[in-house]
C-alpha cells in the first residue's frame, strides 16, 4: 500500500495540539519538558522571527514529524552563523518512510537560501536511532550537550555568589586553593592507605 505525500511546512499556531504531542513523545533525561500553556504565543514569536523556522511534516493531515531551525554563531567570535537544527523529532509511525530525511532536507534548503554555509543538530544522547541517522547524513559530533533545570544547577554552585560573579580573578584563585587543597588530601591519604 502507497504512503500518502508528505507535506513539510512552517508549523502554525494551529499546529500546537499535534507539536505537544510530537515533542512529548521525545527522550529527555531529567528536565520537566512539558508544553507551555502559551504555546500558540511560542510559534508566532518563532515565525516573527526571520532567524528561526518552526518546520513540520505532515501526512493526511496529521502531524508525523517537527524541528526547529535556528541560526546563530558557533562561538561568539565567529561572525559566520550556522544553523541549529534542534529538537528534530519524528513519530514512532513515520520513522525509516523518509519523514526525518525530507526534514533535514528543508533545514539544508534554508541553510542554503539564508547563505549559511554549516549545519549542526542536537538529538538526544539516549535516542540511538536518531544519532546514527544523523551520523549516517553526515554529520559528525562535535559537542556533548549537558542540561539541568536552574534549581539544580543552584543548588550545586558555592553559597557564595557575589564574589563568583564580580570579581573573576578572586573567584578563580578560590577555586585554585580548594582544587590544591584537595589534591594535598587525596596524596596524604594515599600515602596513609
Amino acid at each position: 500500500m502507497a504512503r500518502s505525500p508528505l507535506l513539510i511546512r512552517d508549523a502554525g499556531t494551529d499546529d500546537v495540539g499535534d507539536l505537544r504531542e510530537v515533542l512529548a513523545d521525545m527522550p529527555t533525561r531529567d528536565l520537566d519538558h512539558g508544553c507551555p500553556r502559551d504555546g500558540a504565543r511560542v510559534v508566532a514569536r518563532v515565525n516573527a522571527d526571520p532567524d528561526q523556522r518552526l518546520v513540520v511534516a505532515e501526512q493526511e493531515g496529521r502531524v508525523v514529524g517537527a524541528m526547529l531551525l535556528a541560526r546563530g554563531s558557533l562561538t561568539p567570535l565567529h561572525s559566520d552563523l550556522v544553523l541549529h537544527i534542534l529538537h528534530l523529532h519524528v513519530r514512532p509511525e513515520g520513522r525509516r518512510h523518509g519523514v526525518g530525511r525530507a526534514l533535514v532536507e528543508a533545514a539544508v534548503s534554508w541553510a542554503e537560501e539564508k547563505e549559511t554555509s554549516h549545519i549542526l543538530a542536537s538529538s538526544s544522547v539516549g535516542s540511538r536511532d536518531a544519532n546514527r541517522f544523523l551520523a549516517r547524513l553526515g554529520l559528525g559530533q562535535v559537542a556533548v550537550i549537558r542540561a539541568s533545570s536552574v534549581s539544580a544547577l543552584r543548588a550545586k554552585l558555592p553559597a557564595d555568589r557575589a564574589s563568583g560573579t564580580r570579581g573573576g580573578r578572586r573567584r578563580s584563585a578560590h577555586v585554585g586553593q580548594v582544587v590544591a587543597l584537595r589534591r594535598s588530601q587525596r596524596r596524604a591519604q594515599e600515602r596513609i592507605g
